[in-house]
Parts: C-alpha cells; sequence; structure tokens
C-alpha cells in the first residue's frame, strides 16, 4: 500500500497526529500525540525523548498501529529509515516546527535521533 497523494497532503499539513500500536491480542493502545512530517512522498515520526518514550517502544515492538490527522486514519506499519533520508527528515521538522523554537526542535532534529525514527507506510 502506498499514501495518496490526498493524504499525503492531510498528514502532512496536519500539526499534530495520534499513534496507537496493537497489542499481541489485536487490540489498540491509548493514542499518544506526537509531531510528524512529510518528506517526499513518504511520513515519519520521531520519539522527543529517545528510545524509552513509551508510545516508541511499544511502536517498535508491535511494528503495526493507527494514526489520525488532518481527518485521516489508517492502519500502519512502523518501519526503519534508510540513513540517507534523514536529512531531509531535519529538514521537514525545521521547517515544519522551528517556530516552537530550537529547544524543543531539537529533541527532534540531529545526530541523536535517526535511531528514533519510524517511517509510516500504511496498511489498510
Amino acid at each position: 500500500m502506498t499514501w495518496t497523494s490526498d493524504e499525503l497532503a492531510k498528514v502532512g499539513n496536519a500539526e499534530e497526529l495520534r499513534v496507537a500500536s496493537y497489542r499481541t491480542d489485536g487490540t489498540l493502545r491509548p493514542y499518544v500525540t506526537i509531531w510528524a512530517v512529510r518528506a517526499g512522498d513518504d511520513l515519519y515520526v520521531r520519539s522527543a525523548y529517545g528510545a524509552g518514550n513509551g508510545w516508541f517502544r511499544r511502536a517498535t515492538a508491535s511494528g503495526t498501529g493507527r494514526i489520525q490527522a488532518g481527518g485521516v486514519e489508517r492502519d500502519v506499519t512502523f518501519t526503519t529509515v534508510d540513513p540517507g533520508a534523514q536529512p531531509g527528515i531535519d529538514e521537514a521538522y525545521h521547517r515544519k516546527y522551528d517556530r516552537y523554537g530550537p529547544a524543543i526542535v531539537g529533541s527532534v532534529t540531529g545526530p541523536q535521533v535517526p535511531a528514533v525514527t519510524l517511517r509510516l507506510l500504511p496498511t489498510t
């Protein structure tokens, strides 16, 4: 599955994204609100508080979840990111969120975040 142009625009332009992972029994965990960006034809999320952040741990353990943003709701797979994509993802975060100041944007950009970056791939 791929994102439609409309979905990419809506999710990419949404200020925030709600993400939830699936439990092993198939039920959905509670949603957590985070930032997300569009870089090219892909959508990405990053853990601002490192690999120990609860939503990130659960998303990587599960591998699947659901997102809501900009009127779009889709099941997704959480995948790793090609290292070559990281500069474009940083740029997208700066372009979208720099108005919040360097401290907060710095938590989701720079050399510490590639390990806590996930690509969102639609599954339904």
